[in-house]
């Protein structure tokens, strides 16, 4: 049986993907004046939408279109962070490029790299137009449809207990099996033009060694092709520990919901007691109130009843308080739990086929190598 909460959420599973085609078309570097009028160079990327009722009935209908920097989807994914606090927001990809293989270039403005995060950015709108609960948020469809997406919040104003939170995972050094592969690879092609330059010189063996070398390049070669397709894996597998932080975020909100209750119990049981003490008479805790008072004397009649009352109205504020952040804690903790067993879900789904798209690429790899070294085992055989 289905908790109000849960069912809730399920019900939003009408995802914007099943009604809308999404997609970050490209990239173009641009111009232009900064907050503080100075001259910078940033770039921009198109985001396509078509509805899909046109795309079923195969009308080639024009998409919709308009250019967002990366700043603008940081801020659509601060508001999603806050709005949404027991969601496992889906991550951007890297503003700048902290982990890179041989091929890559670190500058930002390098067209792989620019590439790369246009990639991740389409990725990163599919994943919340996917999403049962994000994807029928209006302001993610003013950011898709809307040029002036004015209905965006600034980052400025989101929860300030909720910005310690944007702390981001990077992986500094790059991969050591990545150097080690590059290696053995120029290594073959050290090996190709040791040959080629040894078949010059050698009159009954030269072709066989001329073969062998040619055998050797080819691998050699094939090197960038190899690293370009890792470097898709370890965009998936990186994607991943960017979730980190979205999932530390949910737990940290929960954290503070907690708290809150706590101390609201406290103050609660603090008016409560002063309310009994200052009703009986008796004073069960050492306060300098209570001292004053046996120094001095009571306070008037009048007094007393103001101070009752006002403990009252106290008192019941602090119970519907305790209240409110009892709900609060419970249909957090309901809507975290629901989501992320959506999310161990999605994630045990994507690394069981990348991982096992990975090792099939291996395999490949190594049978390549195993199908050169054959085929130079029979050039040299044949000198």
């Amino acid at each position: 049986m289905l908790c109000g909460v849960t069912a809730q959420m399920l019900e939003e599973g009408s995802t914007l993907l099943r009604r809308m085609e999404i997609c970050v078309a490209e990239a173009e570097k641009r111009n232009g004046k900064n907050t503080v009028n100075m001259q910078e160079t940033f770039t921009v990327y198109l985001v396509e939408t078509r509805p899909m009722d046109a795309v079923a009935e195969g009308r080639n209908q024009a998409p919709d279109s308009l250019w967002r920097r990366y700043s603008e989807f940081e801020l659509l994914r601060n508001y999603l962070l806050v709005t949404y606090p027991y969601i496992v927001v889906p991550p951007l990809p890297e503003k700048r490029a902290e982990f890179v293989w041989h091929k890559l270039s670190a500058d930002n403005m390098d067209p792989d790299f620019v590439e790369r995060r246009r990639v991740g950015l389409e990725n990163f709108l599919l994943r919340v137009a996917s999403h049962p609960v994000l994807s029928n948020d209006k302001i993610l469809h003013h950011f898709l449809i809307e040029v002036h997406a004015a209905a965006l919040p600034q980052s400025s104003k989101a929860d300030s207990r909720l910005r310690a939170l944007s702390a981001t995972f990077r992986v500094r050094n790059p991969d050591k099996v990545a150097d080690r592969l590059y290696g053995v690879y120029k290594v073959h092609g050290n090996y190709g033009r040791v040959f080629s330059e040894w078949s010059a010189m050698e009159k009954e063996m030269g072709d066989g060694l001329q073969s062998a070398g040619h055998h050797m390049d080819a691998y050699a070669a094939s090197i960038d092709d190899i690293l370009e397709e890792e470097e898709h894996y370890a965009d998936q597998l990186k994607e991943y520990l960017f979730y980190a932080e979205a999932l530390r975020a949910v737990c940290r909100k929960h954290e503070l919901t907690q708290f809150e209750f706590e101390m609201a119990s406290q103050e609660l049981v603090s008016k409560k007691q002063q309310h009994e003490e200052l009703s009986t008479g008796i004073v069960r805790t050492f306060s300098f109130k209570g001292m004053t008072n046996k120094l001095f004397g009571q306070e008037a009649p009048e007094q007393r009843e103001a101070r009752l009352k006002l403990l009252e109205d106290l008192i019941a504020e602090g119970e519907e308080d305790v209240q409110e952040k009892t709900v609060e804690c419970g249909e957090h903790v309901e809507r975290a739990w629901v989501d992320m067993h959506r999310f161990k879900e999605q994630k045990d789904k994507d690394l069981r086929e990348a991982l096992i798209n990975y090792a099939v690429m291996q395999i490949s790899m190594c049978k390549k190598g195993i199908q050169m070294w054959s085929n130079a085992k029979e050039c040299f055989l044949k000198m």
